[in-house]
């Protein structure tokens, strides 16, 4: 595990294996025992979830959301410095800010077949090729291998590869140990392997997107301001509790963070909220309109 005050070498090597192969793993991202704690704070919800219906979701896979008030060990994978700085490697040429896009428990049962080989980033209809729209990591509770179900994930088909009919090399399992992470861009072809074994193989994703985009899971029902207000600041912000510039997901003309303190319930006056270069042009336009008035 990763324990420097500086991360910036591990950021961008790990950013250029991403960028170059369309995911990485990183062993021992976080330390077993706690990655086994968390799985104990998530059995009951795996024991009471029904299993899942259609044949996208599974109907021999169990998947619920909401980790980050299921378990205060949640956190610890959604604001994981390295993984977060890598994200932001990816993502910030595209956006403002990065938002948390989901996190999700996902139980693959006995039997249950390969998924559909696919790509997230399908999940919005923009310019396939062109960006990067989110970035996924998978944390295995249990160990993943080619047997039980592991994720399946096909190297470099991702970018500009995802317009291929078919990608051009095989696929692999990414077999891991609790405490590893797989990342993998939105733009990769990947799934959940069959599980041909006896035993249940769990894990969770925990996804990272576009400020600007509508995220997988509804993160202000999921975490309302009563629940978000008890949340580290940072935290708040993933979830959906700022400002994406120029003035995007605001509540009354301000930043929405203002729902988790005192007096929100008070009238409100719109505040600015723009990028550096819109800025200047409403500053110049103004310094103009002075000039001939």
């Amino acid at each position: 595990m990763t324990d420097t005050l500086d991360l910036s070498n591990e950021i961008v090597r790990h950013a250029a294996d991403l960028l170059a192969d369309g995911y990485c793993i990183i062993p021992g991202a976080l330390a077993p025992a706690t990655i086994g704690a968390l799985d104990d704070d998530l059995a009951d919800g795996f024991a009471r979830t029904p299993f899942g219906q259609g044949g996208f979701y599974g109907t021999t896979t169990k998947r619920f959301g909401r980790l980050l008030i299921r378990s205060p060990r949640a956190a610890a994978l959604v604001q994981h410095r390295l993984i977060l700085g890598i994200v932001e490697a990816v993502l910030s040429p595209w956006c403002d800010r990065i938002q948390l896009n989901t996190t999700q428990a996902i139980a693959v049962h006995p039997g249950a077949p390969a998924q559909l080989p696919h790509r997230d980033q399908d999940m919005w209809r923009g310019p396939v090729g062109e960006i990067e729209y989110l970035v996924n990591v998978m944390w295995p509770l249990t160990p993943f291998t080619c047997d039980n179900g592991a994720t399946i994930v096909w190297p470099r088909s991702h970018g500009s590869s995802a317009l291929k009919p078919e990608p051009d090399e095989s696929p692999l399992a990414a077999e891991m140990a609790p405490g590893a992470a797989l990342i993998f861009l939105g733009s990769t072809l990947h799934g959940a392997g069959a599980n041909l074994t006896g035993a249940v193989r769990r894990g969770l994703v925990v996804g990272y997107s576009l400020g600007w985009l509508k995220p997988y899971e509804n993160q202000w029902l999921a975490y309302p301001p009563e629940v978000a207000r008890h949340f580290a600041p940072e935290l708040a912000a993933l979830v959906g509790y700022r400002q994406h510039r120029p003035n995007l997901g605001n509540y009354e003309g301000q930043c929405p963070s203002v729902l988790l303190g005192d007096g929100a319930d008070r009238p409100l006056g719109a505040i600015d909220a723009l990028r550096p270069d819109q800025q200047a042009m409403v500053e110049a336009y103004e310094q103009e309109r002075r000039a001939v008035s």
